[in-house]
């Protein structure tokens, strides 16, 4: 349970702000909401299993070196929080094929969103859970945490008509990664 709760909260900040909130609006606009959120949900459980595995082999393969996988793990959290400052914006190439997807729309989005995640943040600290937890929570878990906050993107898109505090929501998510990536490398190097 520990790594579903822990991968469903990072992974839910890690989204906060990433451009796939911006793609589920768009594709919001073009479809049902239903139809969007099972694309995604689809799209987000394969690239997550793939990440988990990958964790997974990693931890296991090198298990007598848990301390510098700690070490490592704080380390590449501590660059979540420098990508997130940074910010991930939806270009407009990518916001017009959203909007001009064809086809039916939870292929469309699926695809959009499985291509849009190989390689993103939210996939890479899938791996980097996998490593330290369970794979079947981590799995749940991230896949539970991105399509929560896609979905309070596309409620937010629909209810409000306007993006959600965006520097609050950078900076918030930027200094949770440090203090997760912190607690990782006190506890690889013994200290906590």
């Amino acid at each position: 349970m520990e790594a579903f709760w822990l991968s469903t909260a990072v992974i839910f900040i890690a989204e906060l702000g990433d451009k796939s909130q911006l793609m589920a609006m768009t594709f919001a606009a073009r479809y049902r909401a239903r139809d969007v959120l099972i694309g995604i949900t689809l799209a987000t459980a394969i690239v997550h299993l793939a990440s988990v595995g990958i964790g997974w082999w990693i931890g296991d393969a090198f298990a007598n070196y848990q301390g510098a996988i700690a070490i490592v793990a704080g380390i590449a959290f501590l660059g979540f929080a420098l990508w997130t400052l940074r910010g991930d914006e939806l270009t407009d190439e990518e916001a017009a094929k959203a909007r001009n997807s064809t086809g039916r729309a939870i292929v469309a989005v699926g695809v959009a969103f499985f291509l849009a995640e190989l390689g993103d943040k939210t996939m890479l600290a899938t791996i980097t859970l996998a490593t330290r937890e369970g794979w079947l929570g981590t799995w749940i878990g991230s896949t539970l945490g991105m399509v929560a906050a896609d979905a309070l993107a596309i409620v937010v898109g629909a209810v409000l008509g306007r993006k959600l505090p965006e520097k609050v929501i950078t900076y918030g998510a930027a200094a949770l990664f440090a203090l997760f990536g912190l607690i990782l490398i006190l506890e690889g190097a013994g200290v906590l």
